[in-house]
């Protein structure tokens, strides 16, 4: 199986691809506000007194959790708790 996943992949890899979604319909805006929300959170994340510097860890894992819940979870991510 391993084989033929590799043969796949050249295939892929050495020609062009085109996807389409003829019914999906997008505002042409969408991506925008979906990374302005993103960076919304993001700040205030940031700028959460309630959080300490040496609490650094904590904030970054709410920026982490943000990233998650908009492109899901995130792959060789250290898990410290």
């Amino acid at each position: 199986m391993e084989l033929y996943k590799n043969i796949l992949c050249t295939l892929l890899q050495n020609n062009a691809v085109e996807v389409h979604f003829p019914n999906l319909a997008l505002p042409s805006d969408f991506f925008s506000a979906v990374c302005y929300r993103t960076l919304k959170k993001i700040k205030a994340v940031i700028e959460d007194n309630t959080l300490e510097d040496p609490e650094c860890f904590e904030r970054i894992e709410e920026i982490m959790q943000i990233f998650e819940e908009l492109c899901g979870k995130i792959p060789h991510r250290h898990d410290f708790g």
